[in-house]
């Protein structure tokens, strides 16, 4: 059995808005509360309190029973995280107090919901317009509300499936390169490119962010004017993430195998090009290709991503390249590639455990073709 998780639009009422505002801050405040208390025990008594003890503050407190459990459950599992990472050696930071803006949900983990054609009944909200935009397959798990930046409130159900295995779909292998002036490059020579979508946006959101700035601290303005702004940056996130399941999709359902490199995105992240590898989703579409791979009957293999640029997927000779030499040139066997088609080749090579000659030698004669049709036309 496997979770799968279904996100829909809710529309509450102004009267069920309201109450659900109030919860998030009721959270927000016991929050804070058990969180002083934890660390007030630390300071006197060199431990933490216990669950059951935790759960004696959120009693009574006007959330629902279970939510206010889950919201323990939460604060604990975040600082016996801190507590393992520490041990790790990995520089983090203690759970921290909330604001009203950063506690968005009410998590629901067994009871308190139920669905009802095109409405879905919450204690204690009532019944609340829901849409579903799509068949749920499987058995409803948890339920969490989530208030978006934007005020938009969504319903977010864990199903729990049990999951189709589909035969190879028989497609052909791929190697693909993920890059910033192309978004990925194919072995086969095909190009997905980068549509750069903080470019298409970034405008409105300077411009948004600058009036946001010039309004008076606490201010009903204010509030509208971070509406506004939070309402831009989702819909930047919501141009990448329809393009990325799109791309995904795609590609799932074109190839048999997809090879990939096993990039440290973070990491790559803190180095150079942060903005650009963020804007371009590099992590999020390795994601959706993965999970989206076992129902498509496609394969998905992650290789080392070392030298892929720089080793040569004819002979195997390391070339040495900056990133601004765009084109590969291998002084060994004189093959002259496209810098990212050649990666893409490696990366497939090292899924499939054998050279691609086949392509490698079409796509070398394909260039010389192009070049001795310039040289006749100069």
């Amino acid at each position: 059995m496997i979770l799968r998780a279904y996100r829909f639009r809710l529309y509450p009422n102004k009267a069920q808005t309201e109450t659900m505002n109030h919860h998030l801050w009721l959270s927000k405040e016991l929050w804070n509360r058990m969180l002083e208390t934890t660390k007030n025990r630390y300071k006197t008594e060199k431990k933490f309190p216990t669950k059951k003890e935790l759960r004696e503050i959120v009693k009574r407190q006007g959330l629902y029973s279970q939510v206010g459990q889950e919201l323990v459950d939460r604060l604990l599992e975040a600082v016996w995280r801190f507590i393992e990472l520490k041990k790790q050696g990995v520089k983090c930071g203690f759970p921290r107090f909330k604001s009203s803006d950063r506690l968005k949900s009410l998590i629901y983990p067994q009871l308190g919901f139920k669905l009802e054609g095109k409405r879905l009944k919450v204690t204690p909200f009532g019944s609340v317009n829901i849409k579903l935009h799509r068949p749920i397959d499987g058995k409803l798990k948890t339920l969490t509300l989530k208030r978006e930046a934007s005020g938009k409130w969504f319903a977010i159900f864990t199903v729990e499936v049990t999951p189709a295995i589909q035969a190879n779909n028989s497609c052909s292998e791929v190697g693909i390169d993920l890059g910033l002036s192309k978004l990925a490059v194919c072995s086969d020579g095909s190009i997905i490119k980068n549509p750069r979508h903080i470019k298409k946006h970034e405008k409105k959101i300077a411009l948004l962010g600058r009036k946001l700035s010039r309004k008076k601290k606490g201010s009903k303005n204010r509030t509208k004017a971070k509406v506004k702004l939070a309402v831009a940056y989702e819909r930047l996130g919501n141009a990448r993430l329809d393009f990325l399941h799109k791309v995904s999709h795609r590609l799932v359902h074109s190839y048999g195998l997809i090879a990939l490199e096993n990039l440290n995105v973070k990491s790559m992240v803190e180095q150079n090009f942060g903005k650009q590898i963020n804007d371009a989703g590099w992590a999020k579409l390795a994601d959706m290709i993965s999970y989206k791979a076992e129902s498509a009957g496609c394969e998905v293999v992650f290789v080392d991503p070392k030298d892929t640029s720089k080793q040569c997927s004819k002979c195997g000779t390391i070339v040495p390249k900056t990133l601004a030499d765009r084109e590969h040139r291998c002084p060994q066997c004189g093959l002259v590639l496209d810098r990212d088609l050649n990666a893409s080749i490696n990366i497939l090579n090292r899924a499939v455990g054998h050279t691609v000659l086949t392509l490698v030698e079409s796509t070398q004669a394909e260039l010389t073709m192009k070049q001795e049709a310039h040289t006749l036309q100069g």
